[in-house]
């Protein structure tokens, strides 16, 4: 399996991880034990879930959490006016979450790969209306937080 298909599945099992921990008030130990043991890799209720790049994974959940305040600010500034992070629903919260965290942390990472990723996700919880307001907020983000490679229109 190809790195990138492993990384995937660990922003699908990111953002699914921190929203377990969001509305089920989970710790982050506690979370990453259980997405390791019971979804990563694994079959549930008939879908396969890929392995995920465990290290990929962690660093995407733990650095949302250490970073949560300056995260949230930047997508409270990114979002229309009126309608703050907290108004957004908590699966598209956390995909918000963890894809500027990957702007933000990962410079390894493209830009554009990293929008497009989390949009997938995104995409796949939700109507077009909404991953379409994903795609927004992650552009505007991507293009501030890394003006360099959106340089010349590219």
């Amino acid at each position: 399996m190809k790195r990138s298909e492993r990384r995937s599945a660990a922003r699908l099992a990111a953002s699914q991880a921190l929203y377990q921990m969001e509305i089920a008030d989970k710790g982050l130990a506690d979370i990453l034990a259980e997405f390791e043991a019971h979804w990563i890799g694994r079959e549930i209720e008939g879908d396969s879930y890929t392995p995920a790049e465990l290290a990929f994974f962690r660093d995407v959940v733990s650095g949302v959490l250490r970073d949560q305040l300056p995260i949230d600010r930047g997508l409270d500034d990114a979002l229309a006016k009126g309608w703050p992070l907290k108004r957004v629903e908590a699966l598209m919260r956390a995909i918000l979450r963890a894809a500027f965290y990957e702007l933000r942390n990962r410079p390894d990472v493209p830009a554009r790969v990293a929008v497009t990723e989390y949009v997938d996700v995104a995409a796949a919880f939700f109507g077009p209306e909404e991953s379409g307001m994903v795609n927004a907020v992650l552009d505007a983000l991507a293009r501030q937080t890394r003006p360099a490679e959106f340089a010349g229109g590219r």
